[in-house]
């Protein structure tokens, strides 16, 4: 008899979580399109109503300093948490 095992799929998908100090949807906006430009290929989003004013984003390679210094240069707080 052959035992079979299940073993479900990996992907690369990752997500990571930032506290920032954007405080409202026109800034979310603008920033989010930056963003889009410099990192392609990822999914974007901020939650403005989390304490932490949370920027999301979802894909395959996220360069976390990157971000940060993208987020720095353009006036707002960035941390990873």
């Amino acid at each position: 008899m052959v035992k079979q095992t299940y073993a479900p799929t990996m992907t690369d998908t990752m997500v990571e979580v930032f506290k920032t100090n954007v405080q409202n949807t026109s800034q979310s906006v603008k920033l989010i399109r930056k963003l889009s430009q410099h990192i392609p290929g990822v999914l974007i989003n901020f939650d403005l109503e989390d304490c932490d004013c949370v920027l999301r984003i979802e894909g395959e390679h996220i360069p976390v300093p990157r971000v940060i210094k993208l987020m720095n240069n353009n006036g707002y707080y960035c941390e990873l948490l």
